[in-house]
């Protein structure tokens, strides 16, 4: 417990991560610092600040953590210099001194795809994204995502849906879960032998600059990632590029070219990311962890996103491609009279199009 006491401390060092300790003290290991005298510190060129806090640690808030810790059998906290720490995070340039985790803590050393989006996902990006997950769980992969709305949410529940594996990496702590429309399936998660982790300790609130962290941690983590749906501006391309730099495989779904919701896989193409269709291109970049390529095709049994409620406005009923009225209907939870009627409003505004089959939309927003 001592141990784990002074990594607690050690991430507690204002201005200071893994990288810069290890980079201040070469080979010396950051846990031995508490045996040294406040003079020797200052040789290693510790502020002040820091000193005091090595030489007198925040006891109060040390206790806290490990009473968090011991609150609940599957709570564990882990650090930098634990041997369950995961082997891919640590290559990584700027790794969490501490990972706070809820669940199976066994999933951190399985093999793991990322699965990130758009929070605002269209019905075809939710469905790939449940449907990609559901496929890869089934071929033995644990997915990893970040709990968000979205792409994020429809990839953990199709793991889920497989009797599979999956993480969710928080951008808060893990007592202030976040967004709180996710509580349920973060239940669900740990309940099915899944894990929620965060570097951030369990009272952090989710602030905006807690996101690009965490994102560093779903890339980390994982062999690849896999972006499902993504404007040309979003912080799932912020995963991508962390992962390009971390040596990670970077995948994208395309999707229509009027889509502004699939520009930023566009590009995540253009510059050089796999194009994926289906299960099939990712298993050719990376190892299927069953005997024979086959049987990760024969075992999958996919059923499709329900549809749910429109809380958004008509038009998010149609989709880039072509949206049938039966679709729309479905979706809608209206009846035919009402969807034709707004069919016709939303064509005369010009914001769709009656094509063969049905409707597409033209326009990104109202």
């Amino acid at each position: 417990m001592e141990r784990l006491a002074r990594a607690l401390t050690l991430d507690l060092l204002p201005h200071l991560g893994v990288y810069r300790l290890k980079k201040k003290l070469k080979q010396r290991c950051p846990l031995s610092l508490f045996d040294l005298k406040p003079k020797e510190l200052g040789h290693y060129g510790f502020s002040d600040a820091q000193i005091a806090l090595l030489s007198t640690p925040p006891q109060q808030k040390i206790d806290q953590a490990l009473a968090w810790q011991a609150a609940h059998p599957l709570r564990s906290i882990i650090s930098y210099f634990d041997s369950n720490y995961p082997a891919l995070l640590k290559e990584i340039s700027a790794p969490p001194m501490l990972l706070f985790c809820y669940g199976n803590i066994g999933l951190l050393s399985q093999p793991q795809i990322a699965i990130v989006g758009s929070r605002a996902a269209s019905y075809s990006g939710k469905e790939s994204a449940k449907r990609l997950a559901h496929e890869l769980a089934t071929s033995g992969y644990t997915i990893t995502s970040g709990l968000a709305s979205g792409i994020d949410s429809y990839a953990h529940q199709g793991a889920l849906a497989a009797s599979g594996n999956t993480i969710a990496v928080l951008g808060s702590g893990l007592d202030i879960l976040y967004p709180k429309s996710n509580i349920g399936l973060a239940t669900a998660i740990v309940e099915s032998n899944g894990l929620i982790i965060s570097e951030f300790w369990p009272d952090v609130a989710p602030y905006a600059a807690n996101f690009p962290r965490r994102n560093r941690i779903v890339s980390g983590l994982s062999l690849g990632v896999l972006v499902v749906e993504a404007e040309a501006r979003s912080g799932s391309l912020i995963t991508a590029r962390l992962a390009a730099e971390q040596n990670r495989e970077v995948f994208a779904v395309p999707g229509a070219i009027n889509n502004p919701k699939a520009s930023g896989c566009h590009k995540l193409i253009h510059q050089g990311a796999k194009l994926i269709t289906g299960l099939a291109d990712i298993l050719e970049e990376l190892p299927c962890l069953l005997s024979q390529k086959e049987d990760c095709e024969h075992k999958i049994s996919y059923e499709p996103v329900e549809s749910t409620k429109l809380q958004d406005t008509f038009l998010d009923c149609i989709e880039f491609e072509v949206t049938s009225i039966d679709q729309i209907v479905i979706r809608s939870e209206a009846s035919v009279e009402e969807v034709q009627e707004r069919l016709i409003m939303l064509e005369l505004a010009g914001l769709i199009t009656s094509v063969s089959g049905g409707y597409i939309r033209v326009k990104g927003d109202t």
